[in-house]
């Protein structure tokens, strides 16, 4: 790892350390540092304890690792795509894994182990039905994106079916979901999603060597003992899981898959260590997007997710502009 990715990775450990400090001490009953650091160290009264430990923490540290996780998957496609729009929400598959959640959620009233499953099978079930219409001898990226955007759009009819034929609690709480939302996420329905995007982040770190050859080229990967097509199947799996689990618990949360890798790739000049920086700047844009989801508008909180789309769109306009420019 280089001086460069080094310095950024120490900025953007500081910048995440920051905002959770401040999201488990600021809310309608602010906390004091010194409360907070007796809460740490194991002291502080019980309804102090009870909100920075029960109610804050677990949002706080769900949004660090979701958004690692999506800055990661994004990383992945785009480094396979070789195409700055390969990203897991552009291709559809978050969306897929919307379907699984909603169909266990409205059609069975499943629980969150349940709907983890649902999610993980919507979105892998979307990605093989994406590359099987995009195979053509091969995979050319501008078709994949095109097929993803397409079953991307069949299924968003799909899934506002769904909602529009479930009772209306299982609708408020699917409305609520398709924004994706931090809201309500509690230490009892962690686990299952922790376990899976822990699970997949420990493949990919050990998958890192191989994705950095494959961006080299299919032949000279190949010549250095890369077996190219298994392993980008299987990087592409890592990255449909990484995402389809994240979805599970807070819903489809826009962007930060298709952001965190070009701003990480900015930062790291394209030097060895982006991956992390990706993972890192996912999680930093999406504690920074949900603490400001829940501080910005008050009285009003709104769902992470809107604050990730209005990033994203003014992010896209920025692209637009500069590729006008140049022209």
């Amino acid at each position: 790892m280089t001086r460069r990715v080094r310095l950024h990775t120490t900025w953007l450990l500081l910048g995440c350390a920051l905002l959770a400090y401040l999201a488990m001490t600021r809310g309608a009953l602010p906390i004091g540092a010194k409360q907070f650091w007796q809460v740490l160290a194991g002291h502080g009264a019980s309804n102090v304890k009870l909100i920075v430990l029960e109610w804050r923490l677990p949002r706080v540290l769900m949004a660090l690792l979701i958004g690692a996780a999506l800055g990661v998957s994004g990383a992945i496609f785009q480094s396979l795509l070789r195409n700055p729009l390969g990203s897991p929400d552009i291709l559809g598959f978050n969306t897929g894994a919307y379907s699984g959640v909603l169909v266990a959620l409205v059609l069975f009233n499943q629980g969150i182990a349940a709907m983890t499953g649902a999610a993980l099978v919507g979105g892998i079930g979307t990605a093989a039905l994406v590359y099987l219409f995009a195979w053509r001898n091969g995979v050319e990226t501008f078709r994949l994106i095109i097929v993803g955007i397409s079953v991307r759009a069949l299924l968003m009819a799909l899934n506002a079916w769904l909602i529009i034929s479930a009772s209306l609690e299982s609708a408020l709480s699917a409305g609520l979901w398709s924004a994706g939302s931090l809201n309500g996420i509690t230490w009892a329905k962690t686990p299952p999603v922790i376990g899976v995007l822990m699970l997949s982040l420990l493949l990919m770190a050990m998958l890192t060597r191989r994705m950095r050859l494959l961006e080299m080229g299919d032949d000279t990967a190949s010549a250095l003992g890369v077996p190219v097509e298994r392993s980008r199947l299987l990087l592409m799996l890592i990255g449909v899981v990484l995402t389809a689990a994240s979805t599970a618990l807070v819903g489809p949360i826009s962007f930060i898959a298709l952001l965190a890798p070009q701003i990480a790739r900015r930062l790291g000049g394209g030097e060895k260590g982006a991956l992390l920086l990706a993972a890192l700047c996912g999680a930093l844009l999406l504690i920074a997007a949900d603490f400001a989801a829940q501080h910005l508008f008050l009285p009003y909180q709104l769902p992470v997710g809107v604050i990730t789309v209005s990033l994203g769109g003014l992010y896209l306009i920025a692209l637009l502009v500069r590729e006008a420019r140049r022209q």
